[in-house]
Protein backbone atom coordinates (compact mmCIF):
# COMPACT_ATOMS: atom_id res chain seq x y z
CA UNK A 1 0.00 0.00 0.00
CA UNK A 2 0.98 3.38 -1.14
CA UNK A 3 1.85 6.25 2.10
CA UNK A 4 0.44 9.23 1.85
CA UNK A 5 3.25 11.82 0.82
CA UNK A 6 5.60 12.62 4.28
CA UNK A 7 4.40 16.12 3.74
CA UNK A 8 1.95 17.74 2.10
CA UNK A 9 2.70 19.58 -1.35
CA UNK A 10 2.03 22.99 -1.28
CA UNK A 11 2.81 25.12 -4.38
CA UNK A 12 2.50 28.62 -5.11
CA UNK A 13 -0.60 29.63 -8.00
CA UNK A 14 1.72 30.11 -10.74
CA UNK A 15 4.42 26.99 -9.53
CA UNK A 16 1.07 24.61 -9.72
CA UNK A 17 -0.36 25.83 -12.79
CA UNK A 18 3.16 24.98 -14.34
CA UNK A 19 3.34 21.85 -12.81
CA UNK A 20 0.15 21.24 -14.69
CA UNK A 21 0.88 22.75 -17.87
CA UNK A 22 4.48 20.32 -17.88
CA UNK A 23 2.16 17.69 -17.80
CA UNK A 24 -0.31 18.53 -20.34
CA UNK A 25 2.56 18.95 -22.52
CA UNK A 26 3.30 15.03 -22.52
CA UNK A 27 0.00 13.81 -22.60
CA UNK A 28 -1.15 11.55 -25.96
CA UNK A 29 -3.78 13.06 -27.80
CA UNK A 30 -6.92 10.19 -28.16
CA UNK A 31 -7.83 8.16 -31.08
CA UNK A 32 -9.27 9.66 -34.87
CA UNK A 33 -12.25 9.98 -35.78
CA UNK A 34 -13.82 11.45 -38.37
CA UNK A 35 -16.69 14.07 -38.59
CA UNK A 36 -19.06 16.53 -40.65
CA UNK A 37 -17.64 19.37 -40.81
CA UNK A 38 -20.50 21.22 -38.85
CA UNK A 39 -20.36 18.36 -36.53
CA UNK A 40 -16.86 18.66 -35.79
CA UNK A 41 -17.54 22.40 -33.81
CA UNK A 42 -16.18 22.20 -30.52
CA UNK A 43 -13.61 19.24 -31.69
CA UNK A 44 -10.00 19.44 -31.71
CA UNK A 45 -8.07 19.17 -35.10
CA UNK A 46 -6.38 15.56 -35.42
CA UNK A 47 -4.91 16.59 -39.37
CA UNK A 48 -3.33 20.17 -40.47
CA UNK A 49 -5.60 21.91 -43.10
CA UNK A 50 -3.75 23.08 -46.11
CA UNK A 51 -4.46 25.18 -48.65
CA UNK A 52 -5.00 23.75 -51.81
CA UNK A 53 -4.60 26.79 -54.33
CA UNK A 54 -3.01 30.38 -53.61
CA UNK A 55 -5.42 32.56 -51.85
CA UNK A 56 -6.52 34.73 -52.82
CA UNK A 57 -5.99 32.85 -56.77
CA UNK A 58 -6.09 36.26 -57.98
CA UNK A 59 -5.48 40.08 -57.19
CA UNK A 60 -8.64 40.74 -55.36
CA UNK A 61 -10.01 44.53 -55.17
CA UNK A 62 -10.93 45.61 -51.59
CA UNK A 63 -13.42 48.23 -52.28
CA UNK A 64 -16.28 48.96 -54.48
CA UNK A 65 -14.75 51.76 -57.30
CA UNK A 66 -12.39 51.99 -60.07
CA UNK A 67 -9.72 49.97 -60.99
CA UNK A 68 -6.87 52.23 -62.18
CA UNK A 69 -3.26 52.94 -63.03
CA UNK A 70 -1.75 54.75 -60.09
CA UNK A 71 0.34 56.94 -62.34
CA UNK A 72 -2.96 57.94 -64.05
CA UNK A 73 -3.83 59.81 -60.39
CA UNK A 74 -0.92 62.62 -60.22
CA UNK A 75 -2.39 65.39 -61.34
CA UNK A 76 -5.95 65.73 -59.83
CA UNK A 77 -9.05 65.84 -60.68
CA UNK A 78 -8.62 63.55 -63.55
CA UNK A 79 -11.03 62.06 -65.90
CA UNK A 80 -10.66 58.57 -66.75
CA UNK A 81 -12.78 56.54 -69.88
CA UNK A 82 -14.66 53.72 -68.13
CA UNK A 83 -14.20 50.42 -70.10
CA UNK A 84 -15.94 47.62 -68.38
CA UNK A 85 -17.67 46.52 -65.38
CA UNK A 86 -16.39 43.72 -63.09
CA UNK A 87 -18.22 42.08 -60.81
CA UNK A 88 -17.24 39.55 -57.90
CA UNK A 89 -17.39 35.77 -59.69
CA UNK A 90 -16.72 37.45 -63.11
CA UNK A 91 -15.48 34.50 -66.13
CA UNK A 92 -11.22 35.25 -66.50
CA UNK A 93 -12.70 35.46 -70.48
CA UNK A 94 -14.97 38.65 -69.95
CA UNK A 95 -12.38 40.41 -68.31
CA UNK A 96 -11.02 43.44 -69.95
CA UNK A 97 -7.26 42.58 -71.68
CA UNK A 98 -6.05 45.29 -70.02
CA UNK A 99 -6.21 48.39 -68.31
CA UNK A 100 -4.26 51.45 -70.65
CA UNK A 101 -2.81 54.72 -69.42
CA UNK A 102 -6.14 57.21 -69.51
CA UNK A 103 -9.03 54.42 -68.68
CA UNK A 104 -10.34 53.07 -65.92
CA UNK A 105 -12.90 49.84 -64.85
CA UNK A 106 -15.74 50.12 -62.63
CA UNK A 107 -15.01 47.37 -59.79
CA UNK A 108 -16.65 45.24 -57.12
CA UNK A 109 -15.32 44.14 -54.00
CA UNK A 110 -13.78 40.70 -54.13
CA UNK A 111 -13.68 40.92 -58.13
CA UNK A 112 -10.52 40.22 -60.03
CA UNK A 113 -8.00 43.51 -60.53
CA UNK A 114 -7.78 43.53 -64.44
CA UNK A 115 -4.54 43.68 -66.23
CA UNK A 116 -2.88 46.74 -66.31
CA UNK A 117 -4.55 48.52 -63.20
CA UNK A 118 -2.29 48.43 -60.20
CA UNK A 119 -4.67 49.93 -57.71
CA UNK A 120 -8.45 50.88 -56.91
CA UNK A 121 -9.98 53.99 -56.12
CA UNK A 122 -12.93 53.63 -53.17
CA UNK A 123 -15.95 54.79 -55.14
CA UNK A 124 -16.41 57.68 -52.56
CA UNK A 125 -14.17 59.67 -54.79
CA UNK A 126 -15.27 59.70 -58.06
CA UNK A 127 -18.41 60.70 -59.95
CA UNK A 128 -18.90 59.13 -63.57
CA UNK A 129 -21.34 60.71 -65.72
CA UNK A 130 -21.99 58.00 -68.92
CA UNK A 131 -18.28 56.50 -70.52
CA UNK A 132 -16.13 58.79 -68.09
CA UNK A 133 -15.59 58.86 -64.23
CA UNK A 134 -14.19 61.67 -62.47
CA UNK A 135 -11.34 61.05 -59.64
CA UNK A 136 -10.52 63.66 -57.16
CA UNK A 137 -8.03 61.66 -54.53
CA UNK A 138 -5.17 59.95 -55.86
CA UNK A 139 -4.09 56.15 -55.27
CA UNK A 140 -0.06 54.64 -54.66
CA UNK A 141 0.10 51.09 -56.54
CA UNK A 142 -0.94 48.34 -54.32
CA UNK A 143 -3.89 50.27 -52.59
CA UNK A 144 -7.34 48.19 -52.36
CA UNK A 145 -5.75 45.46 -54.18
CA UNK A 146 -4.95 42.22 -52.14
CA UNK A 147 -1.79 40.76 -54.43
CA UNK A 148 -1.96 36.57 -55.46
CA UNK A 149 -1.04 34.61 -52.59
CA UNK A 150 -0.75 36.89 -50.17
CA UNK A 151 -3.14 35.47 -47.48
CA UNK A 152 -1.74 31.80 -48.30
CA UNK A 153 0.22 29.86 -51.04
CA UNK A 154 -0.71 26.77 -51.88
CA UNK A 155 0.58 23.80 -49.54
CA UNK A 156 0.78 26.10 -46.78
CA UNK A 157 -0.56 25.24 -43.58
CA UNK A 158 -3.69 27.48 -42.59
CA UNK A 159 -4.92 25.27 -39.34
CA UNK A 160 -2.26 22.96 -37.20
CA UNK A 161 -2.88 19.81 -35.93
CA UNK A 162 -4.62 20.34 -31.96
CA UNK A 163 -6.43 23.25 -33.05
CA UNK A 164 -10.13 23.70 -31.85
CA UNK A 165 -12.81 24.06 -34.30
CA UNK A 166 -14.82 27.59 -33.81
CA UNK A 167 -16.65 29.05 -36.41
CA UNK A 168 -13.54 30.51 -37.87
CA UNK A 169 -11.87 27.13 -38.40
CA UNK A 170 -14.88 25.96 -40.21
CA UNK A 171 -14.60 28.61 -42.35
CA UNK A 172 -11.39 27.81 -43.34
CA UNK A 173 -11.89 24.31 -43.91
CA UNK A 174 -14.84 25.39 -46.01
CA UNK A 175 -12.63 27.41 -48.04
CA UNK A 176 -10.26 24.30 -48.61
CA UNK A 177 -13.42 22.12 -50.08
CA UNK A 178 -13.39 20.01 -46.24
CA UNK A 179 -16.78 18.65 -46.07
CA UNK A 180 -14.99 15.96 -43.08
CA UNK A 181 -12.44 16.38 -40.76
CA UNK A 182 -10.22 14.15 -38.52
CA UNK A 183 -10.80 14.63 -35.17
CA UNK A 184 -9.34 13.69 -31.83
CA UNK A 185 -11.80 11.71 -29.94
CA UNK A 186 -13.29 13.24 -26.82
CA UNK A 187 -11.78 12.21 -23.42
CA UNK A 188 -14.17 10.65 -20.88
CA UNK A 189 -14.12 12.36 -17.47
CA UNK A 190 -15.11 10.56 -14.77
CA UNK A 191 -16.76 13.08 -11.96
CA UNK A 192 -17.13 11.88 -8.42
CA UNK A 193 -18.69 13.66 -5.71
CA UNK A 194 -18.27 12.93 -2.05
CA UNK A 195 -19.51 13.06 1.22
CA UNK A 196 -22.39 11.95 3.31
CA UNK A 197 -24.07 15.48 3.44
CA UNK A 198 -24.40 15.64 -0.61
CA UNK A 199 -27.82 13.84 -1.85
CA UNK A 200 -28.89 13.40 -5.12
CA UNK A 201 -30.16 16.33 -7.16
CA UNK A 202 -34.00 14.46 -7.73
CA UNK A 203 -33.81 14.16 -3.70
CA UNK A 204 -35.29 16.08 -1.10
CA UNK A 205 -32.53 16.93 1.14
CA UNK A 206 -32.09 16.91 5.01
CA UNK A 207 -31.81 19.80 7.17
CA UNK A 208 -28.29 18.93 6.55
CA UNK A 209 -27.45 18.31 2.99
CA UNK A 210 -26.96 19.92 0.42
CA UNK A 211 -27.96 18.60 -3.46
CA UNK A 212 -24.94 17.45 -5.36
CA UNK A 213 -24.33 20.67 -7.75
CA UNK A 214 -20.69 19.83 -7.82
CA UNK A 215 -21.46 16.90 -10.49
CA UNK A 216 -23.39 18.97 -13.06
CA UNK A 217 -21.51 22.14 -13.31
CA UNK A 218 -18.37 19.94 -13.73
CA UNK A 219 -19.91 18.05 -16.20
CA UNK A 220 -21.12 21.41 -18.23
CA UNK A 221 -17.74 22.69 -17.63
CA UNK A 222 -16.35 19.34 -18.91
CA UNK A 223 -18.31 19.45 -22.07
CA UNK A 224 -17.36 23.33 -22.64
CA UNK A 225 -13.53 22.26 -22.46
CA UNK A 226 -14.24 19.17 -25.32
CA UNK A 227 -14.76 16.52 -22.89
CA UNK A 228 -17.62 13.64 -22.20
CA UNK A 229 -18.78 13.50 -18.40
CA UNK A 230 -19.30 10.41 -16.56
CA UNK A 231 -21.13 11.13 -13.49
CA UNK A 232 -20.54 8.27 -11.16
CA UNK A 233 -22.60 7.64 -8.04
CA UNK A 234 -21.84 9.83 -4.81
CA UNK A 235 -18.99 8.49 -2.60
CA UNK A 236 -20.25 8.05 1.57
CA UNK A 237 -17.38 8.77 3.67
CA UNK A 238 -16.01 5.19 3.93
CA UNK A 239 -13.04 4.16 2.17
CA UNK A 240 -14.32 0.93 0.84
CA UNK A 241 -16.79 3.16 -1.14
CA UNK A 242 -14.85 5.51 -2.00
CA UNK A 243 -12.02 3.12 -3.08
CA UNK A 244 -14.74 1.44 -5.22
CA UNK A 245 -15.77 4.38 -7.13
CA UNK A 246 -12.41 6.13 -7.74
CA UNK A 247 -11.43 2.20 -9.37
CA UNK A 248 -14.41 3.07 -11.56
CA UNK A 249 -13.65 6.58 -12.01
CA UNK A 250 -9.86 5.70 -13.03
CA UNK A 251 -11.09 3.71 -15.80
CA UNK A 252 -12.05 6.89 -17.93
CA UNK A 253 -9.20 9.30 -19.41
CA UNK A 254 -9.35 11.19 -16.24
CA UNK A 255 -11.09 11.47 -12.99
CA UNK A 256 -12.37 13.99 -10.75
CA UNK A 257 -13.00 14.55 -7.35
CA UNK A 258 -15.26 17.02 -5.78
CA UNK A 259 -14.95 17.08 -1.92
CA UNK A 260 -13.01 14.74 1.08
CA UNK A 261 -9.65 16.70 0.22
CA UNK A 262 -9.50 18.93 3.08
CA UNK A 263 -8.12 17.89 6.73
CA UNK A 264 -11.19 16.70 8.43
CA UNK A 265 -11.71 13.43 9.64
CA UNK A 266 -13.57 11.89 7.05
CA UNK A 267 -11.62 13.56 4.30
CA UNK A 268 -10.53 10.62 3.01
CA UNK A 269 -9.80 10.87 -0.69
CA UNK A 270 -5.87 11.49 -0.37
CA UNK A 271 -5.83 8.52 1.96
CA UNK A 272 -7.85 6.03 -0.57
CA UNK A 273 -6.54 7.35 -3.78
CA UNK A 274 -2.76 6.38 -2.02
CA UNK A 275 -3.38 2.80 -1.70
CA UNK A 276 -3.61 2.79 -5.81
CA UNK A 277 -0.19 3.69 -5.77
CA UNK A 278 -0.92 7.24 -6.25
CA UNK A 279 1.98 9.88 -7.55
CA UNK A 280 1.42 13.19 -5.90
CA UNK A 281 2.36 16.07 -8.01
CA UNK A 282 0.67 18.99 -4.91
CA UNK A 283 -1.94 18.41 -2.28
CA UNK A 284 -2.83 22.13 -2.11
CA UNK A 285 -2.27 25.89 -3.82
CA UNK A 286 -2.10 28.62 -1.90
CA UNK A 287 -4.99 30.55 -3.65
CA UNK A 288 -8.23 31.24 -2.71
CA UNK A 289 -10.84 29.92 -3.24
CA UNK A 290 -9.54 26.12 -3.62
CA UNK A 291 -6.89 25.93 -1.38
CA UNK A 292 -7.20 22.42 -0.43
CA UNK A 293 -6.21 20.58 -4.22
CA UNK A 294 -4.89 17.76 -5.23
CA UNK A 295 -3.30 16.49 -8.38
CA UNK A 296 -1.22 13.60 -9.47
CA UNK A 297 -1.53 9.99 -10.85
CA UNK A 298 -2.77 6.20 -10.68
CA UNK A 299 -2.73 3.50 -12.64
CA UNK A 300 -1.61 5.49 -15.51
CA UNK A 301 -4.17 7.99 -15.70
CA UNK A 302 -4.66 11.22 -14.06
CA UNK A 303 -6.19 12.48 -11.12
CA UNK A 304 -7.49 15.99 -9.36
CA UNK A 305 -9.29 16.27 -6.13
CA UNK A 306 -10.83 19.42 -6.02
CA UNK A 307 -12.51 21.29 -2.84
CA UNK A 308 -16.12 20.50 -2.19
CA UNK A 309 -17.12 24.11 -2.03
CA UNK A 310 -18.72 24.71 -5.17
CA UNK A 311 -17.60 27.79 -6.61
CA UNK A 312 -13.91 26.49 -5.58
CA UNK A 313 -14.84 23.51 -7.43
CA UNK A 314 -15.53 25.83 -10.59
CA UNK A 315 -12.49 28.02 -9.82
CA UNK A 316 -10.40 24.97 -9.81
CA UNK A 317 -11.42 22.87 -12.76
CA UNK A 318 -10.99 26.04 -14.88
CA UNK A 319 -7.79 26.96 -13.58
CA UNK A 320 -5.97 23.32 -13.07
CA UNK A 321 -7.83 20.51 -14.79
CA UNK A 322 -9.07 22.20 -17.89
CA UNK A 323 -5.19 22.47 -19.29
CA UNK A 324 -4.98 18.71 -18.85
CA UNK A 325 -8.54 18.06 -20.32
CA UNK A 326 -7.91 19.75 -23.67
CA UNK A 327 -4.66 18.57 -23.87
CA UNK A 328 -6.41 14.63 -23.34
CA UNK A 329 -8.96 16.23 -26.48
CA UNK A 330 -5.74 16.78 -28.20
CA UNK A 331 -5.34 20.51 -28.39
CA UNK A 332 -2.03 22.34 -28.12
CA UNK A 333 -0.71 23.58 -24.91
CA UNK A 334 -1.00 27.50 -24.26
CA UNK A 335 -0.62 29.90 -21.25
CA UNK A 336 -3.31 31.46 -19.20
CA UNK A 337 -3.66 34.99 -19.90
CA UNK A 338 -5.37 37.68 -18.03
CA UNK A 339 -6.97 40.73 -18.85
CA UNK A 340 -6.87 43.74 -17.04
CA UNK A 341 -9.62 46.04 -15.90
CA UNK A 342 -9.84 49.46 -13.66
CA UNK A 343 -10.91 48.68 -10.16
CA UNK A 344 -14.53 50.34 -9.61
CA UNK A 345 -14.60 49.96 -5.39
CA UNK A 346 -11.24 50.03 -3.26
CA UNK A 347 -10.60 46.29 -2.14
CA UNK A 348 -9.29 45.11 1.69
CA UNK A 349 -8.13 41.73 1.67
CA UNK A 350 -5.10 39.21 3.53
CA UNK A 351 -1.68 38.75 1.90
CA UNK A 352 -0.76 35.11 1.31
CA UNK A 353 -3.05 33.58 -1.22
CA UNK A 354 -3.31 34.63 -4.60
CA UNK A 355 -7.16 35.03 -5.11
CA UNK A 356 -9.87 34.67 -7.37
CA UNK A 357 -13.23 36.49 -6.51
CA UNK A 358 -16.31 36.78 -8.47
CA UNK A 359 -16.45 40.03 -10.32
CA UNK A 360 -18.71 42.10 -12.45
CA UNK A 361 -17.19 43.57 -15.81
CA UNK A 362 -19.02 46.61 -16.56
CA UNK A 363 -18.68 49.50 -19.10
CA UNK A 364 -19.00 49.91 -23.03
CA UNK A 365 -16.14 49.90 -25.41
CA UNK A 366 -12.76 50.61 -24.43
CA UNK A 367 -14.12 52.18 -21.02
CA UNK A 368 -14.30 48.81 -18.92
CA UNK A 369 -14.90 48.58 -14.77
CA UNK A 370 -14.55 45.64 -12.37
CA UNK A 371 -16.19 45.53 -8.98
CA UNK A 372 -16.82 42.29 -6.27
CA UNK A 373 -19.75 41.08 -6.39
CA UNK A 374 -21.31 40.42 -3.05
CA UNK A 375 -21.15 36.60 -2.08
CA UNK A 376 -20.61 35.13 1.15
CA UNK A 377 -17.82 32.91 0.48
CA UNK A 378 -17.18 29.92 -1.87
CA UNK A 379 -20.93 28.11 -1.44
CA UNK A 380 -22.53 31.06 -2.84
CA UNK A 381 -23.46 29.58 -6.53
CA UNK A 382 -26.18 31.56 -6.60
CA UNK A 383 -23.52 34.77 -6.52
CA UNK A 384 -21.36 33.35 -8.35
CA UNK A 385 -23.82 32.59 -11.84
CA UNK A 386 -24.65 36.13 -11.48
CA UNK A 387 -20.74 37.43 -12.09
CA UNK A 388 -18.88 37.25 -14.96
CA UNK A 389 -15.50 37.13 -14.16
CA UNK A 390 -13.04 36.58 -11.36
CA UNK A 391 -10.92 39.31 -9.71
CA UNK A 392 -7.12 38.12 -9.49
CA UNK A 393 -5.12 39.48 -6.81
CA UNK A 394 -1.99 39.11 -6.38
CA UNK A 395 -0.94 37.16 -2.78
CA UNK A 396 1.23 40.47 -1.90
CA UNK A 397 -1.61 42.75 -1.70
CA UNK A 398 -4.08 43.62 0.65
CA UNK A 399 -5.29 46.91 -0.88
CA UNK A 400 -5.90 47.85 -4.03
CA UNK A 401 -7.53 51.26 -4.69
CA UNK A 402 -10.71 52.37 -6.55
CA UNK A 403 -9.45 52.73 -10.59
CA UNK A 404 -6.41 50.78 -10.13
CA UNK A 405 -5.74 47.92 -12.49
CA UNK A 406 -6.46 44.55 -11.48
CA UNK A 407 -6.17 41.35 -13.52
CA UNK A 408 -9.67 39.70 -14.58
CA UNK A 409 -10.35 36.12 -15.59
CA UNK A 410 -13.31 35.34 -18.06
CA UNK A 411 -15.93 32.93 -16.70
Amino acid sequence: MAALPQQPITLSFEDARHVVEEHAAEVPPGEIEIEQLLASAGRVLAESIVADRDFPPFRRAMRDGYAVRASDLTQLPVTLDVIAEIKAGVAPQDLPAEVHSGQAAAIMTGAPTPSGADAVVMVEYTSQRGSRVTITRGVSSGDNVVPVGSEARAGDVLLPTGTRIDYSAIAVASSVGKDSLRVFRRPQVAILATGDEVVQIHQIPGPNQIRNSNSYSLAAQIQKAGGEAKILAIARDEAHHLRSLIQQGLECDLLLLAGGVSMGKYDLVEQVLAEFGSQFFFTAVQIQPGRPIVFGRARGKYFFGLPGNPVSTMVTFDLFAKPLLEALAGMAPRKLVFLHARLKSEIKTKTGLKRFLPGFLSGEFEQVEVELARWQGSGDVASNARANCYIVLAADRNRIAAGEWVAVMKK
